[in-house]
């Protein structure tokens, strides 16, 4: 782990990401303390501009405090992130593991599978699956899920049909290990390097998601987020611009501090396909 720790310090790249995104998460963690009570309510008069006294980020057409949102909304973007995210890495790799180590027909079925997944559009599945089982936390991040598993199983079978003909694999199978012992315990912990680096592009990427869903009014109305109050401010785009820019910096801000702790977690777990790349 400090061997981990001093290769991803040296990441310039990665170190940014990840101070950022500790930085988001702290906001997060410390939402109802840096601004507690309901982010929907009324806190002051309509429209005031970013750095009105009182209030950081100015309020919206209906007077609700823009920072308040902004703060709590980081705290749904990342566990709605996060949750997806952790949902759809068990799926895919369970899936690319059992496709990858057996091959033969049960490779072929789940593959045929996979592609019917990636054949539809990721963003139109999801509207379809929130607007079918209506708009909750739990169906965002079921859907988000669903439509964001198929790469995923794909590396992992990658990464399973290279591994499973090396000699620590064959000692194992003729030491009688079970097929579980041997997926889980021998090659999963040796072909997990590239799925954590995916994973946290894939944070990135259903943060994207979900914001387009409240974008387009497919969030959870209990709760406020940064693509609903893009949505919400839209209207007023051309008199109160901050309504939309500023929840949309927050995004791209998530966004990239993701993208650049992946590159970062890419330079230490893959540090020859990074040099390869650089020149």
């Amino acid at each position: 782990m400090t061997d981990f720790l001093k290769s991803f310090a040296g990441s310039r790249a990665g170190m940014i990401g990840a101070i950022m995104l500790l930085a988001l998460i702290l906001m997060a963690l410390f939402a109802d303390l840096l601004y507690p009570g309901n982010p929907w309510r009324m806190a002051g008069a309509p429209n005031l501009p970013p750095l009105s006294p009182g209030y950081l980020f100015g309020t919206d057409q209906l007077g609700r405090d823009l920072a308040a949102g902004i703060v709590h909304g980081a705290r749904m973007s990342l566990i709605i992130g996060f949750v997806s995210t952790v949902v759809s890495l068990v799926v895919g790799v369970i899936v690319g593991a059992v496709s990858g180590y057996f091959s033969g027909w049960i490779d072929d079925m789940l593959m045929r599978l996979t592609e019917f997944f990636q054949t539809i559009p990721s963003f139109m599945l999801a509207i379809v699956l929130v607007a079918i089982f209506s708009p909750s936390l739990g169906s965002i991040v079921s859907a988000i899920a669903i439509v964001s598993w198929p790469p995923v199983a794909r590396l992992v079978r990658a990464e399973f049909l290279s591994l499973r003909s090396r000699d620590f694999v064959k000692a194992a199978r003729i030491s009688g290990s079970s097929h579980f012992n041997i997926i889980f315990h021998q090659i999963l912990p040796n072909a997990f390097s590239p799925v954590i680096v995916m994973a946290s592009l894939m944070v990135a990427a259903a943060i994207l998601i979900e914001s387009g869903l409240s974008f387009l009014g497919l969030g959870d109305r209990n709760f406020i987020t940064w693509g609903f109050m893009i949505g919400a401010g839209r209207t007023m785009i051309r008199h109160a611009w901050w309504l939309s820019a500023i929840p949309g910096f927050a995004i791209f801000t998530t966004v990239l501090a993701l993208n650049l702790f992946g590159q970062g977690l890419s330079d230490v777990l893959n540090p020859r396909l990074s040099r390869r790349v650089r020149a």
